[in-house]
């Protein structure tokens, strides 16, 4: 498979692993909440790398739905992400190996998104879909990242996007399209979308309750083969006669009787055929009804011309999905809508085109993540859909920039609270809802702990061992500071004996007693940090407990 080389990828295709773990700090002021909680819809302010590190804990594995629209590369002008791979690490490694001004913009765009894009994957569960936003002066590059990143068997659709509103009437062809580029986890377990295109014309047969088509199918895919048809056949009309004939398909080996709805006599019928197989598991089944390979409700007809049809009950849940997408809205607009409820914003993501992507995931309690958050179309988006069809999805924001809380988050509230002087009904009357707000805080990490530094709070440094122990889920609902009970993994029941107080650090340490008040321990192995222990691995052993140490200096600190 052809891979895509740029300055700067031997450093940044491993980068991610690098970030540094942060705290997520809560601000109940910012927040429309009554209880701020990571299990919350959240929007949280911070450099989106970092924050999608600081997510892992919480929601690794769970991320239904991720939709991005990172910052365009014109190459003409500036763009927020134009030079902000310029973590210390990144900036020694381009002095020394390469000169700083010699990366294009096309190599400072794609060392922005590598290893965004691998932390995303991360968060992403094994049904879940990534949609990205961009233009054509990035998508050949996106795509070849997006092949050897989520692989290129997993490419789901790139959609081609008829942006409408104003072209430059400059230009000497006008461009009206963006493309949004949709990868699967894991393409065999992408459902089937339960959407319908909505430029769909009312009397498409799409909309009816049956499907009806013919059967007869000449082709050199489909050879000519002899089909029996039982007496007791199903007819669609009450009585009648069908002529043996050797013109024509299908050709009728004998006279077929129809009375009552059904063939009299058995009937040999030749052509080239579509569903045989469904057809031949009809006649076994008894003539009656059989569910096919999409969960339809199906059934044959002979048809007074001779001809035999499947008739299929449509199910509730069709699929009718286009890779061109039109008339969902444009920027212009969705910028003049936000007016209306006092938000300023270029550019936004047109909020009917958001949420017929969202929808895209069957799954009306998804986690829905964006880390370009902008003007928070996509809670906008969340919020409106659940309205609509009593759902509880879920999203998570990421806005690096300093108006995520009064554009991104001011919007969300406004959302939910309502809008009187709106036009539209939908916000005047505001879908309700909640949100709570966290701001990226202090790095997690032992060198500052050693030092008595930003020591994190008990719910923030068991969420960091927690994952890095284990690599699974964290539930903070589940913690247990009285016991030290943090949470349960598949192999380990884990514990963590700490208080963000330097001199508490000093003199405590896992004693024999506090062994003796740990709860019952069932057949999983107990996980235990404490900044030391005053047990011997005998006791350790018999009570099926994994020490691990906190560093040891931290309790000598600040004598």
């Amino acid at each position: 498979m052809p891979t895509l080389q740029f300055k700067g990828k031997t450093f940044v295709q491993n980068h991610h692993l690098a970030v540094k773990y942060h705290q997520l700090v809560p601000k109940k002021d910012l927040s429309l909440t009554d209880k701020v909680s990571l299990q919350d819809n959240l929007i949280v302010h911070g450099d989106n790398l970092k924050a999608l590190k600081a997510l892992l804990p919480t929601c690794s594995g769970r991320i239904d739905c991720i939709y991005i629209d990172p910052p365009y590369n014109t190459g003409k002008e500036n763009w927020v992400y134009n030079d902000n791979v310029n973590s210390p690490m990144l900036q020694e490694w381009l002095g020394k190996v390469v000169d700083k001004e010699d990366l294009t913009k096309h190599d400072k765009w794609l060392c922005m998104m590598m290893p965004r894009l691998k932390l995303l994957k991360e968060l992403l569960n094994e049904k879940g879909i990534i949609m990205i936003h961009i233009n054509d002066y990035e998508i050949h590059s996106l795509r070849y990242l997006m092949d050897e990143i989520f692989g290129r068997d997993n490419l789901t659709c790139n959609f081609i996007w008829r942006t409408d509103g104003n072209f430059d009437n400059q230009a000497k062809i006008k461009i009206c399209h963006e493309y949004v580029v949709v990868y699967s986890k894991d393409i065999s377990k992408f459902e089937t979308p339960s959407i319908i295109d909505p430029n769909t014309k009312e009397d498409s047969k799409l909309f009816k309750d049956q499907i009806r088509n013919t059967i007869v199918k000449n082709g050199r895919k489909n050879p000519k083969s002899i089909l029996k048809l039982p007496a007791g056949f199903p007819a669609n009309f009450e009585e009648g006669t069908i002529k043996k004939r050797d013109k024509g398909y299908p050709i009728f080996k004998t006279d077929a009787f129809i009375k009552d709805y059904k063939l009299l006599n058995e009937v040999e019928v030749e052509s080239g055929w579509s569903s045989k197989e469904l057809f031949e598991e009809f006649v076994k089944n008894g003539m009656v009804s059989i569910v096919d390979g999409k969960g339809q409700e199906s059934r044959f007809e002979i048809i007074s011309t001779g001809a035999i049809e499947v008739v299929k009950q449509r199910s509730e849940d069709q699929s009718h999905v286009l890779s061109v997408l039109m008339n969902m809205g444009n920027t212009q607009s969705m910028s003049a809508a936000l007016k209306e409820i006092g938000i300023e914003f270029d550019y936004p993501k047109p909020l009917s085109l958001s949420k017929y992507l969202l929808n895209l995931v069957n799954n009306n309690e998804a986690l829905i993540l964006d880390s370009f958050a902008g003007s928070g179309t996509t809670a906008h988006a969340v919020l409106e859909l659940n309205n609509e069809d009593k759902g509880s999805r879920k999203f998570i924001l990421v806005e690096q920039e300093e108006y995520a809380n009064t554009i991104t988050a001011e919007r969300v509230r406004r959302v939910i609270k309502g809008v009187k002087t709106a036009n539209s009904e939908k916000l005047k009357k505001g879908t309700g809802g909640t949100f709570s707000y966290f701001e990226l805080g202090d790095e997690i990490e032992m060198e500052s702990i050693l030092r008595g530094e930003t020591l994190p709070s008990y719910t923030e440094f068991a969420r960091y061992l927690f994952y890095t122990a284990t690599g699974e889920e964290f539930n903070e609902k589940a913690i247990n500071e009285r016991t030290g009970f943090i949470g349960e993994s598949k192999n380990y029941e884990v514990y963590l004996h700490y208080k963000p107080e330097i001199e508490w650090l000093k003199k405590n340490a896992l004693t024999l007693e506090e062994v003796k008040t740990l709860p019952k321990f069932n057949s999983k192995q107990r996980l235990v940090f404490a900044p030391a222990k005053y047990v011997d691995d005998y006791t350790l052993l018999e009570n099926r407990i994994d020490f691990c140490q906190l560093p040891y200096e931290i309790y000598r600190i600040k004598k």
